[in-house]
């Protein structure tokens, strides 16, 4: 029945875009410096009506448990602080889905604010590094 319902919800989100795949979509909660939430009023009752997503591209620091020191700890608080502002501050804000997470539960895309790329901010100001998915992450404790 999931499987059918993210069907349901990927056709939908295929139908509802406008140019260069953004969405107006309204981002509810910054959880990290790489992944926010937004609404999602399109998904059936039973998913709710956020999903999150994960900004393609970029590794920031870890937070809580996943943390590897006090170092990275703060380093992801800055990052999360760097995108709420960002979010804040910013007159015109889209979001851009490229594809599903291989996790599931979240999609995989970019955040534009002010025609500029989250993803780049994030590297411009040294609060992410490039990360394609493969390979080791970096290492923020050093």
């Amino acid at each position: 029945m999931r499987i059918i319902t993210f069907l349901i919800a990927l056709t939908f989100l295929a139908n509802y875009s406008y140019a260069n795949n953004y969405y107006d979509f309204k981002i509810t909660r910054v959880l990290d410096g790489d992944t926010v939430e937004f609404e999602a009023k399109f998904l059936i009752p039973e998913l709710g009506n956020k999903l999150k997503l994960r900004i393609l591209g970029v590794d920031t620091p870890e937070k809580g448990r996943r943390a590897n020191c006090d170092k990275e700890e703060k380093m992801s608080l800055n990052a999360k602080l760097f995108v709420e502002q960002e979010i804040s501050n910013g007159k015109k804000i889209h979001i851009s889905i490229r594809k599903w997470d291989k996790y599931g539960g979240r999609v995989l895309g970019d955040v534009i604010i002010d025609n500029k790329l989250l993803s780049a901010s994030l590297i411009k100001n040294g609060y992410a590094v490039p990360y394609s998915g493969k390979g080791k992450k970096q290492n923020w404790c050093k």
